[in-house]
């Protein structure tokens, strides 16, 4: 159970990721029945500390205090230091210690290259913020790094990717170790949402959004409508006026992705609505959301959640679901995917 956190700051660390984990871990919410952790900031190096805003700290806790700590954070630094100036010796030993004796260890964006230099990333699936990932990649060969998702939990090392994730990887650990319900009830206090689905590849990739063509519009606007319609992309490109391969391009071209994955993609976020919302059976799910029959839906919604439907309805239906092991944009198309006969 995490009740003693410490998050590690050294010079040019980042202002917001601080903020972000002292909002979660440090502001005390006992005044509505939620528990209070031991929280400090220590110094990762002697200070005073200088923010890559400009203003300094001088943390009165030093490396002995990750001594008795759960969960230790660790804050991103300057591109030079995570690039090639290196971090300070000690406190990747002090990592290293505190793993051994069983603590966790929780990074935010660049702070991932502290843990591949204390070798705490070694075998281990990770990321950071896409910017740096193929960096750390060069880095820590032996990391096996996911650009593409929010936060990857490979015991007993949690990594987030790019500033705003270290929410979604806090409220994770929180509701991984204390139940929705106190993940919920700080999230609602930060006033964010507890839960966010997709990975940092949204934020890469262009999403989908209107259409350039009028026609290729429409065609967008008829298969949301018409989600539980097994077509094929002759017939699609027939709405369209097109030749398959024509608008297949098109399709690429203004949406970012083929039209089987988008229509997987939606007809997934379809079946979650469905799931939270309603008791629907998995079968008659499956078939509203456009899926040929329960099991592809199960293998689908598996490989784009994480997660089976029940599991899923289990815990989203009362609260909010407890986070897959890695919260990622989805994976790429697999044999037989729905939506295209």
């Amino acid at each position: 159970m995490i009740s003693n956190v410490a998050a590690i700051v050294n010079d040019g660390f980042g202002a917001f990721e601080l903020g972000v984990v002292c909002e979660v871990f440090g502001v005390d919410r006992t005044d509505d029945g939620l528990p209070r952790y031991d929280f400090a900031v220590v110094a990762g190096e002697p200070g005073p500390l200088r923010s890559s805003a400009g203003f300094s700290i001088d943390p009165a806790d030093g490396l002995d205090r990750l001594e008795s700590a759960h969960l230790i954070a660790v804050l991103p630094a300057s591109d030079d230091r995570c690039y090639g100036a290196g971090w300070p010796q000690p406190m990747l030993v002090a990592l290293r210690r505190a793993v051994d004796r069983g603590a966790q260890v929780l990074s935010v964006c660049t702070g991932a290259f502290a843990l591949g230099a204390a070798g705490l990333l070694d075998g281990r699936t990770c990321t950071t913020h896409w910017r740096h990932a193929a960096q750390l990649a060069r880095m820590y060969p032996a990391a096996k790094v996911d650009p593409s998702v929010l936060y990857v939990d490979d015991e007993p090392v949690i990594t987030s990717a790019g500033t705003a994730s270290g929410i979604d990887a806090c409220l994770y650990l929180v509701r991984k170790e204390q139940g929705s319900r106190v993940a919920n009830a700080i999230a609602r206090r930060m006033v964010v949402p507890p839960h966010r689905d997709g990975g940092q590849a949204q934020y890469v990739d262009m999403p989908v959004g209107e259409a350039h063509c009028d026609t290729l519009g429409e065609v967008i606007e008829w298969m949301q409508r018409n989600l539980n319609e097994l077509v094929t992309v002759d017939e699609l490109a027939r709405l369209a006026a097109m030749s398959p391969r024509t608008f297949a391009r098109r399709f690429v071209q203004e949406t970012g992705t083929t039209p089987q994955r988008w229509l997987t993609g939606q007809r997934i976020l379809l079946a979650q609505q469905l799931l939270e919302d309603t008791d629907e059976t998995i079968d008659l799910i499956a078939e509203r959301a456009g899926f040929p029959n329960a099991a592809t839906f199960r293998h689908h919604f598996r490989g784009w959640r994480g997660t089976t439907p029940h599991a899923y309805r289990r815990a989203f239906r009362q609260t909010l679901p407890r986070a897959s092991v890695s919260q990622a944009a989805g994976p790429g198309d697999a044999p037989g995917s729905p939506g295209l006969r």
